[in-house]
C-alpha cells in the first residue's frame, strides 16, 4: 500500500499548472462523487491531478490519486484501498481509468465497489475518469442517483490558442458570437496572426499531448486508435475479437469517403454484417468512443434506431492522420465546425445549409467565394467561411467557432 501513495505523490507532485482546462473550473467540485468521461489523451488525468495538487497543498496525507490499470491493483480491490485511506484521515480519493479496473471477483465491478465507497465513506470524496467508451458500460454498481457527471471533449480552437500563446481569450456564447463576430475577431486578430494558428490547430491540436513529441503526433495518435479498437471497446462493451476487427474495417472505410451518406445495405456486404441493427450499434459504439460523428435530421419524440444522414470523423486531428494524402478541405471545415459545436449545442442535418443548430440556426460552410444561394431566403442563416480574418453581416469567420467553448 505504502507504494501506492508514495507513487500518488510523486505523480500530483509532478503536474503542470501552466494551463487549465475550461471545464475545470465549471465542475462541482463540492460534489462527492464526480465522473469525468472523454476520450483518450483529452486530458483526463491531468485535470484530476491538477484538483488533486490543489486539494494537497492543505494536508498531502489527505489525497490520494490511482489508475487502475496499476499491477497494484491485480491483488487489490479499490475497496481495500479505500478502507485504509479513510482510517488514516484520507478524504479525497481520485481514481484513474476505471474501465481498466481488473476486479478480483467475477461478481464485482468498478462501479459496484464505488456504490459500496460512497455509501461507507460518507465523508470521502471519490472523482474517477475513464473513457468516452463507459457510456456503453453496465455496471452492477447504479451511480446514476448518486454522481455528478462531465464529458471532456478536445481542446477547442480558443483552448489551444490560449495555450500556446499565453492568452486568456474568453468563451463567446453563441448568440453573442453572431451578432458580435466582427468586434470579437477584429480584437483577436489585433494581436495574433489568426490563419497559421488554425491551420496548425486543424492538424494536431485537439488532444493535448501534441506538444510532447510533435513530430509524433500522428502515429501516437494512430496508436491511441487502435488501443481503443482493441481494448476499451471490447472490455466495456463485451465485443468479441471478431466484433473489434469489424470495427477497424468499419472505421477504415468510413475514413476513405467523409463525409459519408450511408448506403447501410452496402456497408453490410461489404463488411459481412449479418443485419442492420448489428451495423448500427457498430456506429453507436465508434461514436461513443468519439471516433466518429452521425448527423442526425431533426426528430420528434423517442428517437428511434434509424441511419444518420451524414457521418464525419470526430475531429480533423484524425482526419489528417487517417488520411495519406491531404483531406478534402470541404470535409475538413465541416468537420471542425461540427466538432466545435456539436460539444455544447444541438446540430442536426437541414433540408437546406449543411447544419442547423438548436432548431434555430442555419449554416451553410464553404471558402471565401462562397455564396449565400443555399441559404437564401432562410431565417436566422449564415454563411461560414473558411481563409478569411474578420467577416461581414452574416459572412463569419470558420474559426471563430472554435471559441463556443
Amino acid at each position: 500500500m505504502e507504494s501506492l501513495f508514495e507513487y500518488s505523490q510523486q505523480r500530483i507532485n509532478r503536474t503542470k499548472t501552466d494551463f487549465f482546462r475550461s471545464m475545470y473550473t465549471s465542475i462541482d467540485w463540492s460534489c462527492r462523487l464526480i465522473e469525468i468521461r472523454g476520450a483518450r489523451g483529452v486530458g483526463k488525468t491531468t485535470l484530476m491531478l491538477q484538483k488533486a495538487l490543489q486539494l494537497s497543498h492543505k494536508d498531502m496525507t489527505k489525497v490520494l490519486y490511482a489508475s487502475l490499470d496499476d499491477p497494484f491493483f491485480y491483488n487489490h480491490t479499490i475497496l481495500d484501498v479505500a478502507d485504509y485511506f479513510t482510517k488514516y484521515g484520507g478524504l479525497y480519493l481520485f481514481l484513474d481509468e476505471v474501465h481498466k479496473y481488473p476486479s478480483k471477483f467475477p461478481s464485482h465491478d468498478w462501479s459496484a465497489e464505488i456504490k459500496v465507497m460512497y455509501d461507507r465513506y460518507p465523508d470521502l470524496q471519490i472523482v474517477y475518469s475513464g473513457s468516452s467508451v463507459l457510456q456503453l458500460f453496465k455496471g452492477h454498481g447504479d451511480l446514476s442517483r448518486r454522481k455528478c457527471s462531465y464529458d471532456l471533449p478536445g481542446l477547442s480552437f480558443r483552448e489551444y490558442a490560449n495555450w500556446t500563446n499565453k492568452r486568456e481569450w474568453p468563451v463567446f456564447a453563441l448568440p453573442q458570437l453572431l451578432d458580435k463576430h466582427s468586434e470579437i475577431a477584429k480584437e483577436i486578430t489585433n494581436e495574433i496572426k489568426i490563419i497559421p494558428l488554425f491551420v496548425d490547430y486543424l492538424k494536431h491540436g485537439y488532444y493535448p499531448y501534441f506538444e510532447e513529441a510533435p513530430g509524433q503526433f500522428c502515429h501516437r495518435l494512430r496508436d491511441t486508435i487502435n488501443v481503443i479498437l482493441e481494448q476499451d471497446l471490447p472490455t466495456v462493451a463485451s465485443f468479441s475479437r471478431e466484433n473489434h476487427v469489424k470495427l477497424k474495417k468499419l472505421l477504415a472505410v468510413l475514413s476513405e469517403s467523409v463525409p459519408f451518406t450511408p448506403n447501410l445495405s452496402n456497408l453490410r456486404s461489404e463488411l459481412f454484417i449479418a443485419d442492420q441493427r448489428t451495423l448500427l450499434n457498430y456506429l453507436d459504439a465508434l461514436e461513443k468512443a468519439e471516433l466518429l460523428s452521425t448527423l442526425d435530421k431533426e426528430v420528434k419524440g423517442i428517437k428511434k434506431m434509424q441511419k444518420p444522414s451524414k457521418i464525419y470523423l470526430n475531429n480533423t486531428n484524425l482526419l489528417n492522420c487517417l488520411f495519406f494524402d491531404k483531406p478534402n478541405v470541404g470535409t475538413e471545415r465541416e468537420t471542425f465546425f461540427y466538432n466545435q459545436l456539436r460539444s455544447v449545442h444541438r446540430v442536426n442535418y437541414p433540408d437546406k445549409g449543411d447544419f442547423i443548430v438548436d432548431s434555430n440556426y442555419t449554416f451553410e460552410i464553404g471558402g471565401k467565394n462562397k455564396t449565400t444561394f443555399q441559404i437564401q431566403g432562410i431565417p436566422a442563416s449564415y454563411l461560414v467561411v473558411d481563409d478569411i480574418e474578420i467577416g461581414f453581416g452574416n459572412k463569419i469567420p470558420l474559426w471563430l467557432f472554435g471559441f463556443l467553448y
